[in-house]
């Protein structure tokens, strides 16, 4: 059974960082590329960043994250991180990390099978 279990977000102050951390079990990490969402209320959710299954290639969505994020994953703790920094109030949302099929690296949503239970990131002053 494949479990995705995000944690690090939380209310924070704009222009703050914040580093989520999504580990995940039941499956070979190591051949699931990675990819992280976010929702925000009323909003469809989005694409926000993915990394292949070695982690050597990302993509961004460059026109909400503008090279402010940063994903890596450490495929020896079966963890794939978010690193956000410069937060501001429009990075409010329920942030996701989810799995596509194996040795597929994608950023549409449609394709990715596995999902966590997503961690809230609040931004406001």
């Amino acid at each position: 059974q494949v479990q995705l279990v995000e944690s690090g977000g939380g209310l924070v102050q704009p222009g703050a960082s914040l580093k989520l951390s999504c580990v995940a079990s039941g499956l070979t990490f190591s051949t699931y590329a990675m990819g992280w969402f976010r929702q925000a209320p009323g909003k469809e959710r989005e694409f926000v960043a993915s990394v292949t299954w070695s982690g050597l290639r990302t993509s961004y969505n460059t026109d909400s994250v503008k090279g402010r994020f940063t994903i890596a994953r450490d495929n020896a703790k079966n963890t794939v991180y978010l690193q956000m920094n410069s937060l501001n109030p429009e990075d409010t949302a329920v942030y996701y990390c989810a799995a596509p099929p194996p040795f597929r690296f994608t950023t549409t949503i449609s394709d990715y099978d596995y999902w966590g239970q997503g961690t809230q990131v609040t931004v406001s002053s």
